[in-house]
């Protein structure tokens, strides 16, 4: 345990349970439900409203061997060479074989797909995928779906639910056993303010971090508060510097910041064709798959083809789909873009590569578990190591399906007990940044850390970042200190330095391009030397410690032992020390 704690008020109000869920997508909801039904009590809190999460924005679908002719194999292979290398086939394996059965049981629970005239679920393809195993609902509204079913559901349970409520820290006992969650709930209710929910077992289903960039799919509320928790509480992340960008982002300008309208793959999955200023095709010579290729593959050619012309974005040419296909396969898309000006009936659409998804995360086992002991993650916050070094499209809703009901058996089957949380006084809180740091990480991230990456561009983006996090420790310390007042946005800006100083000094080691990372000083994959995975963790002096795997096995996770991560800080702050 590190013994890090963000600066907040002491908790005014508790909860005790027997889990508490952190997020309320298709991760977080699953295992809440299948902890419910087994008659554990379990509180969910969710930073928004119960719908507001990342599942709700997912287009596409979902990923599973269900047709005619398809075997879980064949998901295998396809997901194996998405990953380039890095995927761990024991979890992909899980994940394909299970999966099946675990979206049946989503429809089950209620869930409309779109099928075929002759009854049979609708199956669409996506880029690396080389069969139509993508299920669908309401076109382009998948996860609007799949997070209605859900949250009726939870509201049929009559769950216990702590909606607008950020959390802060981990609880742990004298042991250093999860005991729970502060959160602090925005707003007035039955709870407000900073309280804390007591339970042996803590989930953490917070979704993605993709707003540590400038311009991303993600929703404002991704801020990679679980991954923040997790470092501070002392667990393991791993794969952190896979970030994928999504190839088909609407283009609203260069100066445009936050939350970017996505133009799901499925739209090339049914034909739409990548184009230049020209009108002229470039994906055909850069893979067999042309514009189904996988997302790295396309990304990279976007993003070389803008180089080449000087612009800032190619399009996607879809008119040849005619408007009743757009109104009936597309009607998201089609009122995303109309709302920007843009009809795709009648023009190409312009787009640009922007962050979408996290390939790395918490470090966990095929259960879910981390390396504290009571703290499990899943979803996108989590590293099973399914997504290796770049994630396979419409794998991720899967994911927090199939590992969701395992996290579920585990508890249940473990009954995971806790001591009382333990109490004693933190002498060395976080220090807070203002809330307006929130912009200037986003723009160093952008800027140094974005699809293209290099030596120098990552040391400049961890100067950057270390001069923020010294200058508030600096604050903190100063006699008449002028620091951030807690609260939100602070909180927020805190989690999303830390998340990004992480991702960065994990970058900044691995020395080859390979999936969704790319430097450009080196441009080739190195497999002698970098098909291994990149664990970190961070010191009491709030530091990244990272470690190689000795081979690309994602290796076993073990719970870490305090006080293990007390080590010597960096000699210099930007750096980042190996562990023997």
């Amino acid at each position: 345990m590190t013994g890090i704690r963000l600066t907040a008020p002491a908790p005014g109000w508790s909860i005790d349970a027997d889990v508490v869920v952190v997020g309320s997508g298709v991760a977080g909801l699953t295992t809440a439900l299948r902890c419910a039904a087994a008659g554990l009590a379990t509180v969910v809190v969710t930073k928004a409203r119960l719908d507001d999460g990342s599942t709700r924005w997912a287009q596409g679908g979902i990923a599973a061997a269900l047709g005619e002719g398809d075997t879980p194999q064949q998901h295998l292979d396809d997901t194996l060479v998405a990953g380039a290398g890095l995927c761990d086939e024991p979890a992909v394996r899980t994940l394909v074989t299970e999966g099946p059965d675990a979206v049946r049981r989503l429809i089950g629970t209620g869930a409309h797909f779109d099928t075929t005239d002759s009854g049979d679920i609708a199956l669409t393809r996506e880029g690396g995928h080389h069969r139509r195993r993508i299920a669908h609902a309401g076109g382009d509204a998948t996860g609007a779906e799949i997070s209605r079913t859900l949250v009726e559901a939870v509201r049929e349970a009559a769950l216990h639910t702590v909606e607008n409520a950020l959390v802060l820290d981990l609880l742990t006992d004298a042991e250093g056993r999860t005991a729970g969650v502060t959160l602090h709930v925005m707003g007035e209710g039955q709870h407000d303010g900073v309280g804390a929910v007591r339970a042996p077992a803590v989930v953490l289903a917070t979704g993605g971090m993709g707003q540590v960039f400038s311009a991303t799919t993600n929703p404002a509320v991704s801020t990679g508060d679980g991954v923040a928790l997790a470092l501070r509480a002392g667990a393991e992340v791993s794969d952190l510097e896979f970030v994928q960008f999504h190839p088909t982002v609407l283009f609203l300008g260069a100066d445009s910041e936050g939350q970017q309208p996505l133009v799901s793959e499925a739209v090339r999955g049914e034909g739409a064709h990548l184009v230049d200023a020209s009108g002229t095709r470039f994906m055909a010579d850069q893979h067999e798959l042309a514009e189904l290729a996988p997302r790295d593959i396309v990304a990279k050619a976007i993003t070389r083809r803008m180089q080449l012309h000087g612009t800032e974005h190619m399009y996607l040419d879809a008119r040849h789909f005619g408007a009743e296909m757009w109104e009936q396969r597309f009607p998201t898309i089609l009122v995303a873009c109309r709302a920007h000006g843009i009809d795709p009936v009648t023009e190409p659409v312009p787009v640009a590569p922007a962050a979408h998804y996290a390939s790395g995360g918490i470090r966990t086992d095929l259960r879910g578990r981390t390396t504290v002991p009571g703290l499990y993650a899943c979803g996108e916050v989590a590293c099973t190591g399914v997504h290796g070094a770049n994630r396979l499209a419409s794998n991720s809703l899967l994911e927090g399906l199939v590992f969701a009901e395992r996290i579920a058996a585990d508890i249940v089957e473990d009954r995971p007990r806790a001591g009382a949380p333990t109490t004693d006084a933190l002498p060395d809180p976080s220090p807070l940044l203002a809330p307006e740091a929130r912009t200037t990480i986003q723009r160093i991230m952008t800027r140094g850390a974005g699809v293209l990456r290099s030596a120098e561009s990552l040391a400049a983006a961890a100067e950057e970042l270390e001069a923020l996090h010294e200058g508030a420790a600096r604050a903190a310390e100063a006699t008449e200190p002028k620091v951030a007042v807690p609260g939100v946005e602070a909180w927020e800006a805190t989690n999303l330095l830390l998340v990004s100083r992480v991702l960065v000094a994990a970058a900044r080691r691995r020395e080859e391009t390979r999936g969704c990372h790319w430097r450009e000083d080196r441009p080739e994959r190195d497999d002698e030397n970098w098909r291994r995975h990149l664990v970190v963790r961070l010191t009491p002096e709030r530091q990244p410690v990272l470690r190689r795997t000795e081979t690309e096995a994602f290796g076993p996770v073990r719970p870490t032992q305090a006080p293990d991560c007390a080590a010597a800080p960096p000699t210099h702050p930007a750096d980042v020390t190996e562990e023997p």
